[in-house]
């Protein structure tokens, strides 16, 4: 009697608990509170010191106590509203000459913008201008990161980038990385008639797929879906890149071979070498010639 009271609660606190740790594993923000007006980023390659103008968190990066200057591009902040009237936090890189594309940078799940934009920065020399963002809870966007929330982030990011007017005569392209890819997808599917192509690079195919990669089946039983990548770019008619590497040891390759089976034409399957989201450090030009080609 004793065993049968106890060990059915135990299961049930169990489940429950494991439950809430896998559906959180899909976000780990890095959260700084609006008053910082300093960081210190540590990379592989330097350190660099970055101070905050606290009405739009506009960066100013200094090395050994120097304000770095950049020919390449210039970085300007924004904040913008979500659906729920959180603000959020972004980035429009520009090159020094006009562009002809947009893309629009889902990243992953976890840092934040300061942590994140350099994975977009090799693209810039070849003409594109780059809008990345924080979802909410990450960095100085405010609000709670959750799936549902980080949806409406996205869907949140492309309305504000449609009504810039440096961005009105450009080609319009989503591009995700990992989480983000997912992400993004899941947003092209729902505005498709206002983008022109769609990027993603080392994106899981569902949540409950990638969730089984941590947990079995009971990865699959667990999660909550909400919404499917794998399902969304079965709606997409756009064109779309899949850029996924062999090596990738967070999502495996066979994802990215799920997703371009559910794809429609006009599609690619690019599969490269190196790390998880590693394509842009690697491949940069490789993937521009693609990203244009795709939307002439």
């Amino acid at each position: 009697m004793y065993y049968k009271k106890h060990l059915v609660p135990a299961l049930i606190f169990s489940f429950i608990f494991a439950s809430c740790s896998l559906n959180k594993m899909f976000l780990q923000p890095d959260k700084l509170p609006p008053s910082a007006k300093q960081l210190t980023i540590k990379t592989d390659k330097d350190t660099v010191q970055v101070k905050i103008n606290p009405g739009n968190f506009q960066p100013s990066f200094y090395k050994e106590g120097k304000l770095v200057t950049n020919a390449d591009y210039t970085i300007e902040s924004v904040v913008f509203d979500s659906p729920d009237g959180s603000k959020l936090n972004g980035w429009l890189l520009k090159p020094p000459t006009k562009a002809a594309i947009t893309l629009v940078h889902f990243h992953g799940n976890a840092g934040f913008l300061f942590s994140q934009y350099q994975a977009m920065t090799p693209l810039i020399k070849y003409g594109y201008q780059i809008f990345v963002f924080d979802y909410s809870g990450f960095g100085f966007s405010e609000g709670e990161a959750t799936r549902k929330n980080v949806l409406a982030d996205g869907n949140a990011a492309l309305t504000y980038v449609k009504g810039r007017a440096d961005v009105k005569d450009t080609k319009i392209v989503l591009y995700g990385q990992s989480l983000g890819g997912h992400l993004a997808t899941v947003v092209a599917s729902q505005r498709q008639d206002e983008i022109d192509g769609l990027v993603i690079e080392g994106a899981f195919s569902s949540h409950k797929d990638i969730a089984a990669e941590q947990a079995w089946i009971f990865g699959r039983l667990l999660v909550k879906e909400q919404y499917s990548a794998k399902k969304a770019i079965a709606r997409y008619k756009k064109p779309v890149l899949i850029i996924h590497s062999k090596d990738d040891d967070i999502v495996p390759i066979r994802m990215a071979q799920v997703l371009f089976d559910n794809a429609n034409a006009p599609k690619e399957l690019y599969k490269i070498d190196g790390c998880h989201m590693c394509g842009t450090d690697k491949y940069a030009e490789a993937i521009s010639n693609k990203i244009k080609v795709m939307v002439q």
